[in-house]
């Protein structure tokens, strides 16, 4: 029998531990293949990719700083600033909890302590802040700025102030020292109301309908990001008219930093560009001059002892000087005045109060005159105003030029005239119920003769057209002078004024009548004197220009502003010569003497004001010299009484201060 026999049991052990071994083998060889790569690796991280890696592993992010630009200078015709911008430091306050109200504990004991620190010895104040001040400027309640902005406690911080707060910011972590650039105007000041004032952008950005600039660059999506929250922008006038050229363009510095938000690298930087400069054409001497004279003269008519001169409730004024041939604006005054400097701070509520209406441009806007009480501002005229006898030159070329009445035209004018229907007529007279006896056309316009304007103008121009068409018809010339429509400056706010003789309710015979001779149109001290330059430029309307040119940083001009023709009415030149003949003969208060020819029209216009009081405004125009005009001149008085005592003494003054600037018979 065959058996058949096991394998050796060492034979088998051997093949074993061959087997085993070419495993560890193999297994050995694999974990040095990996170990060799790791090696490798670790040696290209450390001594190749090590500084890199080392740098990203603090490195978390960046941090970008915002830097305002430099807003350009507004410089007067002579060449001086007027409102230029300084480096400052401001102290802003984070609202970094939720308050109640002002009266909180809280609120009042910070605010206290805030008070204490200016206060501290050592520390000279740039402008002392009581704990009033300093409650209101924190503005806890969010009345005035929202939320999430800082609220800026004060500004143009002296070098103690902000050392101190810089050194105890532990002490005081809701509050930070802010560098920013300041507006600072000339403190004469010059033009104020014109040049206008600023605001930082966060106080408007929840009220952009007001500022249609703004909101059309909030809207598109390249310059919804073109202001910082703490940057101040042109609220009024030149400022915010121009501020496309004043705003330079913000540039950022953007730094790495680490997990702590630590700055760990010197970062780089996109500087800002200056804003451009603009070249007003207000002259410094002349603007100055028509801001004292209207004080010294306000305050001479209140308390004169002459009846035909005494206006005791005249404290307002405004005045423009246009030239005739570029529209330059050299004048545009308001009183009273106002230091645009009041806003660095911030206005408190009583300095509010104490501005009033006193920033608003009255020459070319409704400005009520401020008596501290809305009910008594009712019960005296505004800055718009009825134009009187001055309306009378165009009343007369209107007349001419529609054939109602020729340069030979007489009238037998008996001081009195009647509108309306038989048996309801109504009175109208001529100013101190005068009978200038029988009077041409030239003699109508020099003795302001009321009863011609309505009988020879008014009236037929009614009976010839009717109530619609004649309306139409006088509101076109109108126009064509300037009046009824803005006046084409761009200035922003400006009023056209209030055509009353296209009001609903009154008879067309009525509104001509008293259109005819200046009691049916209101409108502002602009409009006047581009009316009078009109008349000067025989029908060529100009564009009121308040630039003469625009330069950049480097002082190279990029854009220049002229003459420029708005529109143009003809008439014949006899009847030019007729207008201009009559106005050189209108007598007026301290033209006697004038080393210049003076074409001139004086305007007294009554106004019904609130509380059944009729009042008396002096209104004044002219343009010299007459053979080939240079200057025209507006000046309106609310409540100044006659035209001739009230406000045309104030108008010689600017032709004299003109006079010695430019020269009027050269």
């Amino acid at each position: 029998m065959n058996l058949s026999s096991s394998p050796d049991p060492q034979e088998r052990a051997k093949a074993l531990r061959i087997k085993n071994n070419v495993r560890l083998s193999i297994f050995f060889f694999i974990m040095f293949f990996i170990f060799s790569i790791l090696i490798i690796r670790l040696a290209v991280v450390q001594f190749i990719e090590g500084p890199e890696l080392s740098k990203a592993a603090v490195q978390i992010g960046t941090k970008s700083l915002d830097l305002v630009s430099i807003r350009g200078t507004i410089y007067d015709a002579a060449g001086k600033e007027i409102a230029y911008s300084l480096p400052t430091q401001s102290l802003y306050f984070r609202m970094e909890k939720a308050y109640k109200s002002e009266k909180d504990k809280e609120v009042m004991e910070l605010a206290k302590k805030i008070k204490t620190a200016f206060d501290k010895s050592g520390i000279q104040q740039s402008k002392p802040m009581t704990v009033e001040q300093i409650i209101y400027a924190m503005d806890v309640e969010g009345k005035r700025t929202l939320g999430i902005y800082p609220r800026q406690l004060k500004t143009n911080l002296s070098k103690q102030e902000t050392a101190y707060f810089m050194e105890h910011r532990n002490e005081f972590p809701m509050l930070e020292v802010v560098e920013e650039n300041i507006r600072q105007y000339d403190a004469s000041p010059i033009a104020p109301q014109l040049v206008g004032h600023m605001k930082k952008y966060k106080g408007i950005s929840n009220n952009l309908a007001r500022y249609p600039y703004y909101e059309k660059l909030a809207i598109e999506e390249e310059t919804k990001n073109n202001y910082l929250a703490s940057e101040e922008v042109g609220v009024a006038g030149l400022e915010y008219m121009y501020e496309w050229a004043l705003k330079g363009k913000n540039g950022a510095r953007e730094y790495p930093v680490d997990a702590q938000n630590r700055i760990i690298g010197a970062g780089k930087m996109t500087k800002p560009a200056r804003g451009h400069n603009i070249h007003m054409t207000i002259h410094p001497e002349i603007q100055k001059h028509t801001q004292q004279v209207m004080i010294d003269h306000l305050k001479k008519i209140r308390n004169s002892s002459n009846k035909y001169e005494y206006a005791p409730n005249a404290i307002t004024a405004y005045a423009v000087a246009m030239e005739v041939e570029t529209g330059n604006i050299v004048a545009m005054a308001n009183h009273p005045q106002y230091d645009p400097n009041i806003y660095q701070d911030g206005l408190s509520e009583e300095e509010f109060k104490q501005l009033g209406s006193n920033n608003l441009n009255g020459t070319v806007r409704e400005v009520a005159q401020d008596y501290g009480d809305k009910k008594e501002n009712w019960r005296h005229p505004s800055s718009l105003l009825y134009l009187g006898s001055t309306m009378k030159p165009l009343t007369i070329l209107i007349g001419l030029k529609e054939g109602l009445i020729y340069p030979n035209t007489t009238y037998p004018d008996t001081g009195v005239t009647y509108i309306g229907r038989q048996g309801r007529q109504t009175p109208i007279h001529n100013a101190s119920r005068k009978a200038n006896g029988v009077v041409d056309t030239r003699e109508a316009l020099t003795k302001s003769s009321n009863t011609f304007m309505i009988e020879k103008v008014g009236d037929p121009l009614y009976k010839r057209y009717g109530k619609e068409k004649g309306l139409k018809i006088w509101d076109d010339y109108m126009k064509a002078f300037g009046l009824g429509q803005t006046t084409g400056s761009g200035f922003p706010g400006e009023s056209p004024g209030i055509s009353d003789y296209m009001q609903e309710g009154q008879s067309g015979q009525s509104s001509l009548a008293f259109a005819s001779f200046g009691q049916q149109g209101k409108y502002t001290a602009l409009q006047l004197a581009q009316y009078t330059a009109t008349l000067a430029n025989r029908g060529k309307r100009v564009k009121p220009q308040f630039v003469s040119h625009i330069t950049d940083a480097n002082n190279k001009v990029v854009k220049r502003y002229g003459r420029e023709v708005l529109s143009t009415i003809e008439f014949d030149e006899a009847h030019w010569d007729v207008i201009e003949d009559a106005m050189l003969a209108v007598s007026a208060q301290g033209f006697q003497d004038a080393p210049y020819t003076v074409a001139r029209k004086t305007g007294t216009s009554e106004q019904d004001v609130y509380g059944g009081k009729r009042v008396e405004n002096a209104v004044f125009i002219a343009y010299a010299p007459a053979d080939k005009p240079k200057l025209a001149v507006a000046v309106v008085v609310p409540e100044g009484g006659y035209g001739s005592y009230g406000a045309a003494p104030i108008a010689r003054e600017i032709f004299d201060a003109y006079h010695r600037v430019y020269g009027l018979n050269k």
